[in-house]
């Protein structure tokens, strides 16, 4: 190490033993105990929210980290059409870089780039989602966080003091007709699996006969009295 340059103060200092090591403190990485000193030292899988600086959008980013590198990255945005170019950038920009260089790479959108240092504190304070388990996930597991139909779960309601709620997306998939009671309380609705009939009709079905068969009903739908379009009604 280069010769450190002390104040004057220190330079007249006289010198005091250290005494006892105080080595850092084990946290658990992928089922064992680890005393990370370098960042190679830390893996696991885990999540990271931000939005940026106007919080018209947010990023929820998931990376699986082995030995330091990212091997996996799973970016979801919400909120900002912008956002979904800046996401595409920061997936290729993550998988690869370490952990440190992720942290200080521009990953495009401000979102994201905080849903990174959020992320990061998680795993470099052992908090990740896959702490004790031991050997971590696979390669792949961000996936399991999508839907059928590899789709966000997004919820998307919109409400007026006026009119009340109106469902519009569930994770179930894309609110068709809501159910409400003889008192105009929603009791269900009815919704299309959006992820499951584009594959399907990926794969050559009818679009019309794709669309109607992925179709369903949640909650008490079929008992309702009324039943709304809520985008129209």
């Amino acid at each position: 190490m280069a010769n450190l340059q002390c104040s004057h103060e220190v330079e007249h200092m006289c010198p005091l033993a250290k005494g006892a090591k105080h080595a850092c403190a084990p946290i658990p990485v992928e089922g064992k105990w680890v005393k990370s000193t370098q960042i190679s030292d830390i893996s696991g899988l885990t999540h990271g929210c931000g939005c940026c600086a106007p919080q018209q959008g947010t990023c929820k980013l998931t990376l699986n980290v082995k030995d330091g590198i990212i091997q996996e990255a799973l970016v979801e945005t919400i909120g900002c059409s912008g956002m979904t170019h800046s996401a595409a950038m920061a997936a290729e920009i993550l998988p690869g870089k370490t952990l440190l260089e992720a942290l200080n790479t521009d990953l495009v959108c401000d979102a994201i780039n905080v849903a990174m240092r959020e992320l990061f504190l998680q795993i470099a304070y052992g908090r990740t989602q896959t702490a004790f388990s031991e050997g971590g996930l696979p390669i792949g597991a961000g996936l399991e966080d999508l839907g059928k139909g590899l789709r966000s779960q997004v919820g998307t309601m919109f409400s007026t003091k006026q009119k009340g709620p109106r469902y519009l997306e569930m994770a179930e998939g894309y609110v068709l007709e809501i159910g409400a009671d003889e008192n105009g309380e929603i009791i269900g609705y009815k919704f299309v699996h959006v992820g499951k009939m584009l594959e399907a009709i990926r794969n050559g079905e009818d679009p019309k006969a794709a669309f109607e068969k992925n179709i369903k009903t949640y909650g008490r739908f079929d008992e309702a009295v009324k039943k709304i379009d809520p985008r129209k009604e």
